[in-house]
């Protein structure tokens, strides 16, 4: 048989037409992709902190998870450095971890206060726990739990039973301390008290309730600050392992101290993963929060200490064997007496402050750390019937309005003057 030209012809236009129509669909596809993607790329993570406003972490970025994942994973074939992509990673991750706790990123606004909050802050820590429960060595996620339900309810009250912590039994108490300390040691005495004390005493009387707004809203930040810097990590590690965190860290995400921490967790050692999780929780108080707790404490030229202090009265972690704030460190003020002999006031209100970085990690070091980690080696089934009870009931049992009057009265009969 003999092939003509126009045979070779129409054979040539078959096997190339299709092959150029593939390959201008391919390159169609990839520069409709570069371009939604160079529009996410070296974002700042300008609400990292969750302090600026609703959603995630820059608000260019979708909270759309198939969309979030389709433009990872175009950055990471573009095979750009991670830093490139900082913002959009933590984007993904963080909507990752909201979805599988059931919560909406995108309408999960701290600033609206606990109300509107209440559910998100529930769903939240029941994320945290569950944690735990699915994975023994992350002791920070089942003990941020259990706190968390302890501080949620102290919040509860303050929204929502406003008396509570306007409460004029509380800055009766407060003044009555202080005349006590004037009347045996006088100004000198009164200068050993805290700061947050003689706040309450002296000036709780101009608060309002706008300020107490404001106080919670700072609260509710907080809350969700926490959970968008460790649950994307926790999300990643759980579902990928290390290398996931490897990501965060070459993104610029996390520093070396923290991708040593994860390390430490994964393994497998008792002593490296409590140190670990020692490291989660610095991260968590110092670098998170440790500056909205310093703002808030300084609210209207100080005022704001009169409430982190009642916090610091009326706390008591859920944790076994962790004694309530008030029993850790309490006050202690020592003088000369009018008479001149040396005398010794107690009394059982804490002589620190839980918004004070330097105090409240004391205090996480030498109580909250130790028994929470003594539980998940040595009473595991203790502690796993504690996580497992609902959440919502762990919420309620923790409220500060049972603790009043209690507060109270050991200030009223406990309050003494002891010569030396």
């Amino acid at each position: 048989m003999t092939l003509s030209p126009k045979w070779f012809a129409a054979r040539l236009a078959a096997a190339v037409l299709p092959a150029a129509l593939l390959s201008a669909t391919v390159v169609a596809v990839p520069v409709a992709h570069a371009a939604a993607l160079d529009a996410v790329l070296n974002l700042p993570l300008t609400n990292r902190l969750a302090d600026q406003a609703p959603g995630g972490v820059n608000a260019s970025l979708p909270t759309d998870l198939a969309a979030l994942e389709a433009l990872v994973d175009s950055a990471r074939s573009s095979r750009r450095p991670a830093t490139d992509y900082a913002a959009l990673l933590f984007q993904y991750r963080l909507v990752q971890a909201t979805t599988e706790a059931g919560i909406d990123l995108a309408a999960w606004d701290p600033s609206a206060g606990f109300s509107a909050n209440r559910d998100n802050m529930i769903r939240s820590y029941r994320y945290y726990e569950n944690f735990q429960l699915d994975r023994r060595e992350l002791q920070w996620a089942g003990m941020g739990g259990m706190v968390g339900g302890d501080f949620g309810g102290g919040i509860a009250d303050m929204e929502l039973a406003n008396t509570v912590y306007g409460l004029p039994g509380l800055q009766q108490t407060a003044q009555s301390v202080l005349g006590t300390v004037e009347s045996a040691f006088g100004e000198g005495g009164i200068a050993q008290l805290p700061e947050g004390l003689r706040t309450l005493a002296e000036r709780a009387g101009d608060l309002t309730t706008a300020d107490l707004d404001w106080f919670i809203r700072r609260v509710v930040i907080m809350q969700k600050a926490i959970f968008d810097d460790l649950m994307p990590m926790h999300y990643a590690y759980s579902r990928e392992g290390l290398p996931a965190i490897e990501e965060f860290h070459d993104a610029g995400l996390i520093p070396d101290d923290i991708l040593a921490a994860w390390h430490d967790v994964a393994s497998g050692d008792p002593d490296r993963v409590a140190t670990g999780n020692a490291a989660l929780l610095r991260r968590e108080q110092f670098t998170v929060v440790g500056q909205l707790w310093d703002d808030t404490r300084a609210y209207r030229d100080g005022l704001g200490g009169a409430l982190t202090y009642v916090m610091t009265m009326v706390g008591s972690p859920s944790i076994a064997g962790v004694p309530a704030l008030r029993e850790h460190d309490p006050i202690t003020v020592t003088g000369t007496l009018p008479d001149g002999r040396a005398a010794t006031l107690t009394t059982p209100l804490p002589a620190w402050d839980w918004s004070i970085f330097e105090d409240r990690w004391t205090y996480v070091e030498g109580e909250l750390l130790p028994r929470y980690r003594d539980m998940a080696e040595n009473d595991w089934p203790t502690l796993k019937t504690a996580l497992e009870v609902p959440y919502e009931r762990q919420f309620e049992s923790q409220r500060a309005t049972a603790r009043i009057p209690q507060l109270l009265g050991d200030v009223a009969t406990a309050t003494t003057v002891t010569v030396n």
